[in-house]
């Protein structure tokens, strides 16, 4: 911020400049050279380093450099105190970056730490642009049981009121555990670098505690978390990917609620237009008993190399993505055939939620893609809650208020349809169904025993299935039955429809209107 001290300086400036320069010097020092070698030579970056990779280059301007540099109680000086923080650019916009330091007393939160999580975060939700938290630390310092904490309301009620307001993402980039650890559950995206580990108390503690003897992989790793907890969303091999992840999601999100989605020339480009479809016919079979992966047909459908899937190794009878199509960022939710047969269980229907929760406040246009069975059936379906998961996931869709563009690809029964957002009348600007989409309560080859029904009514249920999609047709519950190789156009035809969209959602009175008047965040 200052040029160096020279002898141009009045004789009287001179020794507070270079007092000034000297504490600077030793908050860039992080732990201290022997440290920063030796992960470097782990092949890993350092605090500082991690930053100037996530930012565009020379655009860090660091805050709270100087918290930890004055001997306070029984806490010797600590560097940053063990967090640099700050703000720069990711592609031209402005972010709140901060980045845990474990060489300086294992990354952990001191009495100034805990000051300067709190600024950073009000900080960003003040001016309206994402938070980055790059997290590597154990939790609260030990040193603060003998410290009074001058500062209220500590940084996760900050982090609570910043929801839905700007994205916030954590980045768990080693052991992350206590009160740091508590940042990633409250983000919007969380990725967690090979090697990592999240929990809320480690290994030794578990053991005091409980007697459990466990691996810190096993207790809170990044395989765990992104395959069985859901607590993480994407993993990555080291920490330059990871990084290179964050950038990524945040080029489809505006800066905050109500602001504009990023230029398309921020991001790479590839096709924008209209274009048919010519594939999809080889990628979906007409026979709905047939399994195939759904995330060929969202790459076909997008924008050439625009797709970005969201926790793609939790909760797999969903795929949730963010992607481009027409060059404008869209949130893609689709059932997946080749999963379970796509039938929806509780961690598919908890990923979509939240999936859902975190974007629908920035207004991104929603696509739909249903192809299920309903709602997973049988004991242990029911024991995990799936009624619940899946009536908050319907809650959630019937809460988006951005554009909802659904589609019904071969079959959609039951509260499977509903929480597709195949309902109409519900705020869509679109409903389309491929020809042969089977709909109605539940297959026919279950639908005759259970209605109880006398003689042979099963050909009878199978043809008003096959008729399905043209009898909601008939009565405007689909626009359109399109052939599947129209299904980009149709949907940038949506898109264009919604482009002028009120801010505050469509506005309307009237017995059709009542889905139409809540305006989302602004």
């Amino acid at each position: 911020m200052t040029g160096p001290v020279g002898s141009t300086e009045p004789d009287d400036w001179q020794p507070l400049l270079r007092d000034l320069e000297a504490r600077r010097g030793d908050a860039r020092a992080m732990g201290g050279a022997e440290r920063i070698e030796a992960r470097r030579e782990s092949g890993r970056l350092n605090a500082r380093e991690r930053i100037d990779a996530l930012l565009d280059p020379g655009s860090f301007v660091e805050l709270g450099a100087l918290v930890g540099a004055v001997h306070r109680g029984v806490t010797p000086p600590a560097p940053a105190d063990g967090l640099v923080g700050g703000h720069g650019l990711i592609d031209g916009r402005r972010v709140v970056v901060g980045s845990e330091d474990f060489t300086v007393m294992g990354g952990s939160i001191g009495i100034g730490t805990h000051a300067k999580r709190i600024r950073l975060a009000s900080l960003a939700g003040q001016e309206g642009v994402p938070l980055v938290m790059l997290l590597e630390g154990a939790g609260e310092r030990s040193q603060n049981a003998f410290e009074r904490y001058p500062y209220s309301p500590n940084d996760l009620q900050v982090l609570a009121r910043n929801h839905g307001r700007i994205p916030m993402v954590s980045v768990v980039m080693g052991p992350s555990a206590g009160h740091g650890a508590l940042t990633a559950p409250l983000s919007d995206f969380v990725v967690m670098v090979e090697g990592a580990s999240l929990f809320s108390a480690g290994p030794a503690l578990v053991r005091r505690a409980t007697g459990e003897e466990v691996t810190a992989a096993e207790l809170g790793g990044t395989a765990m978390h992104t395959t069985l907890s859901g607590v993480a969303h994407n993993a990555a091999p080291d920490d330059r990917a990871a990084l290179a992840l964050v950038r990524r999601y945040l080029s489809y999100l505006p800066s905050h609620a109500g602001g504009p989605t990023p230029p398309v020339d921020t991001i790479d480009g590839g096709d924008t237009g209209p274009r048919a479809l010519d594939g999809i016919l080889e990628l979906i079979p007409a026979d709905p008993r047939k399994v195939y992966d759904i995330r060929a047909v969202i790459e076909l459908m997008a924008d050439a190399g625009s797709v970005f899937e969201v926790q793609p190794a939790f909760g797999r009878t969903i795929v949730t993505a963010l992607a481009r199509l027409g060059g404008r960022p869209v949130a893609v939710v689709a059932n997946q055939p080749g999963y379970k047969a796509g039938a929806i269980d509780r961690d598919g229907a908890d990923k979509a939620t939240a999936f859902l929760e975190s974007i629908t406040p920035f207004r991104i246009p929603v696509i739909t893609l249903a192809d299920n069975p309903g709602v997973m059936a049988g004991t242990q379906a029911e024991q995990s809650g799936i009624l619940r998961a899946a009536a908050r996931m319907y809650l959630a869709q019937s809460r988006v208020r951005a554009p909802k563009l659904a589609v019904a690809l071969r079959k959609a029964y039951g509260f499977g349809s509903s929480v597709m957002a195949m309902n109409p009348f519900d705020g869509q600007t679109v409903v389309l169904a491929f020809p042969g989409a089977r709909l109605g309560a539940m297959p026919a080859e279950g639908a005759q025993e259970v209605a109880g029904l006398d003689g042979n009514p099963e050909l009878v249920l199978q043809h008003s299935e096959l008729g399905g999609a043209y009898s909601s047709a008939d009565t405007m519950a689909y626009d359109d039955v399109i052939d599947p190789r129209e299904l980009r156009d149709a949907l940038l035809d949506a898109l264009s429809l919604a482009a002028e969209r009120p801010r505050g959602g469509p506005r309307g009175r009237g017995p059709m209107g009542g889905g139409l008047t809540r305006g989302g965040p602004r």
